[in-house]
Order: structure tokens, then sequence, then C-alpha cells
């Protein structure tokens, strides 16, 4: 397990797409190859520091995009963050519309999650300990409002608030899938937010999304949802999104901790002398400071 110093503590992560550990201005770049008890996260973590702000970066699908989203080890990505230190991630995913008003290029910063993934590992805990965590909210709201006031600083076209339902994949939606979606009242479509958000949860850690419209998925006659509509947005939002990581990195660096992500766990553990299970060592990044 690899872990940064005292010194150089990572408190903050973007999980993203290829590209993101390019932004232009990070000093004192490293690589750390972080083995974890529930494998290997997508690919190694990039740490460096952006306008002052120790950071790290982890491109969910892996550089040059070889991953599938039913095949990211999220279990892995949300544990390595957590051992070396990460507090808060900004998850940046590419996603559809299913709103005429939500636009192509549009940033998207929703505050609810709906899961219609269908064989994904969604939890750290089982094989002996059960935990319960609450998921109501199932992003950070005083982090959303941090990301809130950069979008609307830099000007950027954005939506606050919106429900992201979370499918499968690889294939697009359906029109039948995606009319459903509408009908439902949800705001954005994705394949990757679910299981992150509900194992930052876990994990303690705080964490929002923004999602980064590049279609109306296939609900828009005449605009349905393409591979090469997809990747000609994604290039066009990619400026957008490193203005945003710059600019936030320092207001999320001052915001003041202790919000309920990072006492998730206090109470979510029903099963009695957990730390005799064979589980535990799995577990104990997450439970040791409420064994103390």
């Amino acid at each position: 397990m690899v872990r940064t110093t005292k010194k150089e503590p990572v408190k903050i992560a973007v999980i993203g797409g290829s590209g993101i550990y390019e932004i232009e201005g990070i000093d004192d770049v490293r690589e750390l190859r972080v083995s974890t008890p529930f494998g290997d996260p997508s690919d190694v973590i990039v740490t460096g520091a952006l306008a002052g702000v120790r950071c790290a970066f982890l491109p969910r699908h892996g550089r040059g995009h070889r991953i599938l989203p039913s095949e990211i080890n999220s279990r892995a990505n949300i544990y390595a963050l957590k051992s070396i230190g990460v507090e808060q991630i900004v998850s940046l995913s590419a996603c559809g519309s299913l709103k005429e008003e939500l636009k192509p290029r549009d940033f998207v910063i929703p505050d609810q999650i709906f899961d219609r993934t269908k064989c994904r590992p969604s939890t750290f805990f089982g094989d002996g300990i059960v935990g319960h965590v609450g998921i109501a909210e199932p992003f950070c709201n005083p982090m959303r409002d941090v990301l809130h006031r950069s979008v609307r600083e830099l000007g950027i076209a954005h939506h606050f608030g919106g429900t992201y339902v979370c499918i499968e994949g690889p294939q697009f939606s359906t029109r039948a899938e995606s009319e459903v979606n509408r009908k439902h009242g949800f705001s954005i479509v994705g394949m990757t937010a679910v299981p992150e958000a509900k194992l930052a949860r876990e994990a303690e850690i705080c964490y929002a999304t923004v999602g980064l419209v590049t279609d109306y998925d296939v609900w828009k006659e005449g605009e349905e949802v393409s591979v090469e509509a997809v990747i000609a947005c994604l290039n066009a939002n990619a400026a957008n999104s490193k203005r945003l990581i710059k600019h936030v990195l320092a207001r999320l660096s001052e915001r003041p901790t202790g919000c309920a992500c990072n006492s998730a766990l206090q109470f979510a553990v029903m099963t009695q002398q957990y730390t005799k299970s064979k589980a535990y060592p799995k577990l104990k990044l997450f439970l040791e400071k409420y064994n103390k």
C-alpha cells in the first residue's frame, strides 16, 4: 500500500476520463501504484500540486479509455483514494440529457441518483460484516454548493440539481428506456456514478459529480446519440472541465470539514464484535477510527 507523507497530504481527488491528469500547470507530478484488498484501481493515481493545492487524479476508464463502465473496479478506486488520505472527490462524467433545457455541452450538478445498474458490486461490506449506510442524499451538498459557485463564476452553462439515472451500459439506451426515464422525471443518464457515490459514502469521503452533457440520449428525433457526436462534445467539454478543476480546488481545500459524510459509518455496522471477523482487515481502513 502506498501512502503519501504527512508533509504532502492529498485530500482532494478528481475521478474522470482520459486526459484529466494532463491539466496544464500541475507541479511535482508523481505516480502512485496502489494495491487494495479489492484488487487494482483503474490506473496509477497521479498526484501533484495545482495552484498550490495538493490533489490526485484517477482516470476511471484507465488511460487510453480501456475499461468498460461495468468493468470499473470502483471498490478498488475508492479504497485506493481513501488510503492516500483523500477526503473529497470530484467526479467528472459524460452523460446524456433527458430534458430539452439540458443542452449538449452544459454542465449538470445533480442532487439525486437512480440506480438502474444490474451487476456491479456496490458495497465494501459482506463476508461477515453487515453495514447499512444512509444515502438519502447521495452527493455531498456542501461540495455541490462549492461546485455551483465555481461554474457560475466561470460563466459555464450549467444546471444545479436534478436526478442522474445510472444505467449498466456499455450500450446506450433504447428509445423505450429513454422515454421511461424521461417520464420518471430524470435529468441526465450516465454509466458511472453508481457505485462510486455509494462506495464513497461508505468510505466517509465527500463526493459530488458534475455531468458533462454530450447528447440528448435517443429520445429527441434528429439528434439521437452517436459515438461521433459524443466524442465531439467530450472534446468541447474538456477545456471547461480543466477550467473548473483549477478554479474549484482552492475553494474545496478551504471548505470546512465535518459534514455528515465524514461520520456515515458511526452507527452503520450491525455486526457484533466485528473486529474479530475475517472481513475486518479489509475494512479496517474505514472502521478503525471507531475502535480506539
